[in-house]
């Protein structure tokens, strides 16, 4: 899936293919709070054998009554070929041990505080962390997630030059109270490359 249909999936550009991706991921993360991944799993694998048995039967009892021969009803899916390529596998591959290389690189950077103040700003952040995993669990913040990514989208294109009014305001402010402080405060200030 490229990102053009990602970006049309989120901005509801087809409402209908938006909203069953929606409402299928929404469903499966409410239905992973009230019960185990293995029988999420187990009932949606069951409801979708009983969905292609029972249409296989109708179609086998359909072609005996008309006396047709149309062959196997998904012999369509059957002849599809599902394995993935050498190619596509190392593709993404080498996408994911980037990504990885990069973020262990960058948490050792932080964890061994070659800049003072980003090691600061992710002591912060993990603090606040442990305060938003006292009051949420991760199920609980991939379903606001997947609200957020198919709200928030839609609401900033209706919304865009009010919101981008305040966003700008609030940055000013934090950009005002970030300079106070490095400037009260001795050794925060920042050397600027010349």
């Amino acid at each position: 899936m490229d990102a053009k249909r990602v970006v049309e999936l989120l901005y509801w550009r087809d409402v209908k293919t938006s909203g069953v991706v929606f409402g299928a991921s929404l469903s499966l993360l409410l239905s992973l709070t009230l019960c185990s991944i293995v029988s999420v799993s187990s009932y949606i694998g069951l409801a979708l054998l009983s969905v292609t048995i029972c249409f296989r039967i109708y179609k086998g009892i359909l072609q005996a009554i008309q006396k047709s021969d149309e062959g196997h009803p998904f012999k369509l899916y059957l002849d599809q070929d599902v394995a993935l390529s050498e190619g596509t596998v190392h593709k993404y591959s080498d996408c994911v041990l980037a990504r990885f290389n990069t973020t262990v690189t960058e948490l050792r950077r932080l964890f061994l505080v070659e800049d003072l103040v980003d090691s600061l700003k992710f002591a912060v952040l993990m603090w606040i962390l442990t305060y938003v995993g006292a009051l949420f669990n991760g199920l609980t913040l991939f379903i606001l997630g997947l609200v957020g990514m198919f709200s928030c989208p839609i609401v900033y294109e209706k919304y865009k030059v009010q919101i981008d009014h305040y966003v700008g305001m609030a940055n000013k402010h934090v950009k005002d109270i970030i300079a106070t402080v490095q400037s009260k405060v001795p050794g925060l200030k920042r050397v600027k490359a010349e």
